[in-house]
């Protein structure tokens, strides 16, 4: 019984009704003073802002022995601050780089910049993964993918297609013959940069973008 119950009062029981609903009541208000980011994907602010009132909610709503005060005044100082926050960032683009982040440029001309994803810590197959999740078969399609300061990922489709490297998975032989034509056209397997006109036929010459010497045929739609 212990376990299931605990050590608390049964009126507890009762009075947690009263708790949840204050406690419910508060993080709809704070939401709404938060802004309508809140319920779309956040920023950094506002995560911060969420993690603070989950740390002062939790305890009080099932501890006999916490009021339930502490709660709102902490809502209320995470709500100024954070709003007091956005409105500076609206004013000042420095602050918002540095509270919300910034834009990063993952490919760039149908070539992934291996540098940026590494810093940003955003793997080869998290970006051809997205690029899937997009309808988009090959880098060839696409001329930019932005990392947006919120972490989602904006793609800047090319007007006219051209070779790329394929994104789709290389064992699913049969749908790739089906949509696409590989060409003669090498591309780093690494990071998509074409290979040289110059350079020698076999796999020993470097990318000049990420270094890599794995080379492998481009693949445009039929």
């Amino acid at each position: 019984m212990r376990i299931l119950f605990g050590a608390a009062p049964p009126v507890f029981f009762v009075e947690l009704i009263v708790r949840a609903f204050l406690v419910y009541a508060l993080v709809m208000v704070s939401m709404r003073f938060l802004g309508k980011r809140m319920s779309t994907q956040v920023s950094r602010l506002e995560l911060a802002a969420m993690v603070a009132m989950a740390s002062a909610i939790g305890v009080p709503m099932l501890s006999p022995i916490n009021g339930i005060l502490p709660p709102f005044i902490i809502a209320v100082v995470v709500v100024v601050i954070t709003r007091l926050i956005a409105k500076l960032s609206f004013k000042n683009q420095h602050l918002e780089q540095l509270t919300q982040g910034d834009i990063d440029t993952l490919v760039e001309e149908s070539v992934m910049k291996r540098d940026i994803m590494i810093r940003t810590r955003i793997s080869r197959e998290r970006l051809l993964a997205q690029l899937r999740s997009q309808n988009l078969s090959h880098l060839g399609k696409v001329k930019r993918v932005y990392l947006e300061a919120n972490g989602s990922f904006t793609i800047v489709e090319n007007e006219d297609a051209k070779p790329g490297l394929l994104s789709l998975p290389e064992w699913d032989t049969d749908f790739i013959n089906d949509r696409l034509r590989v060409t003669d056209v090498m591309v780093c397997r690494n990071c998509g940069e074409r290979k040289p006109d110059n350079a020698p036929a076999n796999k020993s010459t470097k990318c000049p973008n990420c270094g890599d010497r794995d080379w492998t045929n481009a693949v445009i739609d039929k």
